[in-house]
């Protein structure tokens, strides 16, 4: 199969990213903008923290998905599913709405050759800007990249449609956990879209610990002998989440407000040891030797041959995630919306896209893996999409099995999250 890489170096365009100073990146969303303006004024002493913990439950109406607590969700009377066997729409644009740079406009195009339409694409920078849109009346037929953790906003909203399966075959290429997975139980409104991991990436001849080799590589960070060469991602889950598996927590939903409070002193403590810097810049900084230590996105690390100076070889590239898969991992959907005015077209694009040579040409270009049984990292090694010394990214379906997803929170704890994460990136 043909790709735009030729080696490690020099190869085709890398995936198009915002500018570092854009603030707001594919994985940078805050859920309460409200609650934070809020929460930005107020004190994180643990009186603070146990007052806003009275009610954790998430027992709205809205239910919250866990691997233990698979949920199905209903489908609503004048929200059916299409009906089998409908040709394509003629004459149509298929509209589509997803993050910025996050999927290969080589893709679309070859859709559109191949049914005979147009396809457009149209982009947001959070989660949050999406939701909003869509519900003030933006019509699109699909969206692409939603996060697992605002499907019950989709579905409960009625944004999404249940899907027919019968215009998807390729579902069969995915892994077979994603014909029932425990966030949308029958598949009834997603299918996959890209997966991975967040682990701890460092540049190997410049680091002398290797995490492999470490009782315990999530605090890899807190070295004060690397000062000023050590970032986090801007991500309020994902820097909580780090402080909570610095010490040795890994229930990554956690609604215990003292366990919270306790990340929040680790990274604190992390500023002052090493001048942090946080920003989403791992795939740019770490090659070019910015960043010597930082947690980073997997996808983004797979792209780090596109970043490398010249001369300078990938290889001093490292990418760590727990062999056993007891890591951060999560994975984005593709759903049909209820707006969609080309409904079998849609329909027609997710099966395109769960196709291996598709899959494949998106996956050259954004360095996103997608969740398809071939999609090995042998394979990537092969297709030179990826290079040997980063098969650490590939993602693997024991991840999905065994890994810790970062899903939604009940909205209390959402708000503590957020202002642990305030206290500690406002001290930046």
């Amino acid at each position: 199969m043909a790709h735009p890489r030729e080696g490690w170096q020099g190869h085709g365009l890398p995936r198009r990213r915002p500018a570092a100073d854009a603030a707001l990146t594919r994985r940078w969303f805050l859920k309460s903008a409200t609650a934070l303006g809020a929460l930005a004024a107020g004190g994180v002493g643990a009186s603070a923290l146990a007052g806003c913990a009275s009610d954790l439950t998430g027992s709205g109406a809205v239910p919250l998905p866990r691997p233990d607590h698979p949920v199905t969700w209903p489908v609503f009377a004048g929200n059916a599913p299409i009906k089998s066997g409908l040709a394509a729409e003629t004459g149509a644009t298929l509209q589509i709405y997803t993050w910025e740079a996050y999927i290969n406009q080589a893709c679309v195009n070859g859709f559109a050759k191949k049914y005979n339409c147009k396809a457009q694409v149209t982009t947001f920078n959070t989660m949050d800007e999406a939701l909003s849109k869509l519900r003030s009346g933006l019509s699109f037929d699909l969206l692409v990249g939603a996060t697992v953790d605002v499907l019950g906003q989709l579905i409960e909203g009625q944004l999404a449609q249940p899907l027919n399966h019968s215009y998807i075959p390729n579902i069969a290429q995915t892994w077979p956990d994603y014909t029932d997975p425990f966030y949308d139980q029958k598949w009834q409104y997603t299918v996959p879209y890209t997966i991975y991991t967040t682990g701890i990436t460092w540049r190997k001849d410049l680091v002398h610990e290797n995490p492999y080799a470490m009782k315990n590589a999530w605090a890899m960070p807190w070295q004060a002998k690397y000062k000023g060469r050590v970032a986090i991602l801007d991500d309020y889950r994902e820097g909580i989440c780090l402080g909570l598996m610095k010490n040795g927590i890994f229930n990554l939903n956690t609604t215990d407000y003292r366990q919270i409070g306790l990340s929040r002193e680790s990274l604190e403590e992390l500023s002052g040891l090493v001048n942090l810097r946080i920003n989403n810049n791992d795939y740019s900084e770490v090659p070019d030797g910015q960043t010597w230590i930082t947690n980073a996105w997997s996808g983004d690390m797979a792209a780090a041959a596109s970043y490398m100076p010249k001369g300078v070889p990938v290889d001093v590239v490292g990418y760590w995630f727990p062999p056993d898969g007891r890591g951060p991992v999560n994975n984005d959907t593709q759903v049909v919306l209820k707006s969609a005015t080309n409904p079998v077209l849609a329909h027609l694009f997710l099966n395109y896209m769960l196709d291996l040579p598709n899959a494949l040409e998106n996956i050259s270009w954004n360095g996103y893996m997608q969740p398809l049984t071939a999609v090995t990292p042998q394979l990537l090694v092969k297709e030179q999409i990826l290079p040997p010394s980063l098969m650490s990214t590939a993602v693997l379906p024991s991840y999905f099995r065994r890994g810790l997803f970062e899903l939604q929170l009940p909205v209390d704890a959402d708000a503590l999250w957020q202002q642990a994460w305030l206290v500690v990136s406002n001290g930046i």
